[in-house]
């Protein structure tokens, strides 16, 4: 059954969260998957949504989902803005995609306390400064 199925660890997909802004407005972080594998990937799902606390009452939002047909190489898609007054919860991704024929996936949290300037690092993909997951 369940057990009996050998599940392939995901390696060299990527999801950064990276702070933007324009003079005069607040700083937006933008979601964005990068491969960095040496080979395509396809039929790429996103399902995002958040969660936390609001004024001491658990909240969530919706679910959001996103299609990407392709990742090259080394390839990058931007793909979710983040409101600033949703830093304070958690930010959850689930990302499937195919890889040689064959369906994998890997879910990705950023917690409240992540998204903030003492976690930012020089995404070197980007060209851009973010906090990362691999």
């Amino acid at each position: 059954m369940l057990k009996d199925i050998k599940f392939k660890k995901v390696n060299n997909v990527a999801l950064a969260m990276v702070p933007e802004s324009k003079k005069g407005e607040d700083t937006i972080w933008y979601s964005y998957i990068i491969n960095l594998k040496k080979k395509s990937i396809f039929n790429i799902l996103i399902n995002s949504k958040g969660y936390g606390k609001i004024n001491d009452e658990q909240r969530k939002t919706s679910t959001l989902r996103y299609f990407i047909e392709e990742l090259k190489p080394d390839e990058f898609k931007r793909f979710e803005p983040i409101d600033p007054n949703l830093l304070h919860m958690a930010h959850e991704f689930w990302i499937s995609f195919q890889e040689n024929k064959k369906m994998l996936d890997k879910k990705y949290i950023f917690l409240p306390e992540t998204l903030n300037d003492d976690n930012v690092v020089e995404i070197p993909s980007l060209n851009k400064k973010g906090v990362l997951i691999i």
